[in-house]
């Protein structure tokens, strides 16, 4: 699967955006280069996903799909071990994930985040 990272482009304390606070996501893409719902549902498995915040430990979790609502979302492990665990960033305007385009996390809080593609590999 290819590996998807995002970089903070702006926010609320990064006008300039922050190359060291992103997300990395492994995920299957379409031919277009979108998240895909069809190997969602296909595939067993989680695809792997974490939060790198300077200050602190990698957070470990998955990316998830909810086909009702049709909107992707990560969730973040408490700890170590894969366990249940809330939903903490809702993915907006998830278009095209390729190196330049942007897409908009809401964080629990409610703050968004733009961040921008940086390498699919």
């Amino acid at each position: 699967m290819p590996m998807v990272t995002l970089v903070v482009a702006a926010g609320p304390g990064f006008p300039q955006g922050s190359p060291v606070h992103r997300y990395e996501i492994e995920a299957p893409l379409t031919p277009g280069g979108h998240l895909d719902p069809e190997a969602w549902g296909a595939g067993p498995g989680a695809w792997p996903a974490r939060r790198i915040w300077p200050g602190g430990p990698a957070r470990e979790g998955d990316l998830q799909f909810d086909g009702d609502t049709e909107s992707w979302s990560i969730r973040l492990f408490p700890g170590k071990a894969a366990t249940d665990a809330p939903l903490h960033a809702a993915i907006h305007n998830a278009g095209q994930l390729r190196p330049g385009e942007y897409v908009t996390i809401r964080e629990p809080d409610g703050v968004e985040f733009s961040y921008r593609v940086v390498s699919v590999a």
